[in-house]
């Protein structure tokens, strides 16, 4: 038994010797002090990265189908009245949403941009003052209200009893409204005095649209959109103006949910029109995200880049229609964030390699200083250091 444990004595790598025979210097001390806060300077930043998550990024194919895009928007424009402001949104599948009312919300403002009035959508509610029926007659007591379409009825029993009505089955006809007082409907309302009583005012719109995981646009532009020969066109004759300043400013604009670190590159983004009229443009690659915190919650969003262009508007050009577009393309490349914590392993093994890499270090440094006053000492004794 003494023998074995006089063998384990023996493999000691770590041998004493007698505090007799230890040398304490000055030098020494202030390496042993400086080592001492170094080394609790870099314990204290690893604990702090132990106690916090880190976050992985990794780069996938995107292989989702059939999922949706939710676009949030808050936009103002100071110079273009709610009245005469859509929304419309395509895409590259075919899919049309023209004139789009519903999760949207106007703010009409004024030029300090308070707020006049919140609504939902459109220029107001008609006014029954007999009016003219579908037959050419007036309405009499006792008689349903059934107003003209002026042509545009889908079927023989449609009805158009006020001037958005009218406007809606001429869109759905691709026919403009040239003089809307001409129209029974928008006379009554005062359609025109409606957008003169609006003039000088801007408009604050947001909310959301929820459209299809593809290419495709959204814009805001002055009055009511149709087809026509196959082309995307806005009635701007029934507003009886020759140009429409579409200076607006982003105040939010984002694909998806929020998640923490997302940069929305044109949140609070201002443009001032100095032409007369023309056509804003921003083109946005969109890029899904997928993040999951430390709780494994998951989140599906997405994040953008842009780029901006500016065309004038010129005679004779529909493509050049006044207005703010947003033309959106998918990234077939999915970026995915994960949050994570430092295992304890990982932590107790940087902690031991800071002890031991600042020991070593200090204990390197003391043995040249020691060493190095040593020599020179003995050299001054014998008279040969100069």
């Amino acid at each position: 038994m003494d023998g074995l444990i006089s063998k384990i004595r023996n493999l000691d790598a770590y041998p004493k010797i007698n505090e007799d025979f230890y040398s304490r210097t000055l030098s020494g001390g202030v390496i042993t002090l400086a080592s001492s806060v170094v080394m609790l300077l870099l314990f204290i930043s690893e604990l702090r990265l132990y106690l916090h998550s880190v976050t992985e990024t990794k780069l996938v194919v995107d292989t989702s189908r059939g999922e949706t895009l939710r676009i949030n928007f808050d936009v103002t424009f100071p110079a273009l009245p709610c009245s005469i402001l859509s929304l419309d949104a395509m895409d590259i599948s075919g899919e049309q949403h023209l004139d789009v009312k519903h999760d949207i919300i106007k703010k009409r403002i004024d030029v300090h941009g308070n707020v006049i009035e919140t609504r939902q959508d459109g220029i107001g509610s008609p006014k029954i003052d007999r009016p003219l029926q579908r037959h050419g007659g007036r309405l009499e007591h006792n008689e349903t209200y059934c107003g003209s379409c002026y042509g545009a009825e889908a079927a023989d029993d449609d009805c158009c009893n006020n001037c958005e009505d009218v406007r809606e089955a001429y869109r759905k006809k691709g026919w403009a409204m040239s003089n809307p007082d001409l129209i029974d409907q928008c006379k009554r309302e005062g359609f025109l005095q409606k957008i003169k009583d609006e003039e000088g005012e801007g408009c604050n719109i947001y909310g959301f649209l929820e459209v299809n995981k593809v290419a495709g646009n959204f814009h805001f532009a002055p009055g009511k959109s149709f087809q026509q020969s196959n082309v995307h066109v806005h009635d701007l004759l029934a507003f009886q103006k020759d140009s429409f300043n579409i200076s607006h400013k982003i105040n939010r604009l984002t694909f998806g949910e929020y998640f923490p670190g997302v940069v929305n590159p044109l949140d609070g983004v201002h443009w001032s029109q100095v032409t007369p009229s023309g056509m804003y443009q921003y083109f946005i690659k969109v890029v899904p995200t997928v993040y999951t915190d430390v709780r494994g919650h998951t989140i599906q969003s997405n994040q953008f880049s842009v780029t901006e262009h500016f065309r004038t508007a010129e005679l004779g050009r529909l493509q050049a229609l006044p207005g703010v577009f947003f033309f959106y393309d998918l990234s077939p490349i999915k970026v995915t964030f994960t949050e994570e914590h430092v295992s304890f392993l990982h932590f107790l093994t940087n902690v031991c390699a800071i002890v031991g890499g600042v020991f070593t270090v200090s204990g390197i440094l003391d043995s040249l200083f020691y060493h190095g006053q040593k020599a020179i000492k003995k050299k001054m004794e014998i008279g040969k250091f100069s």
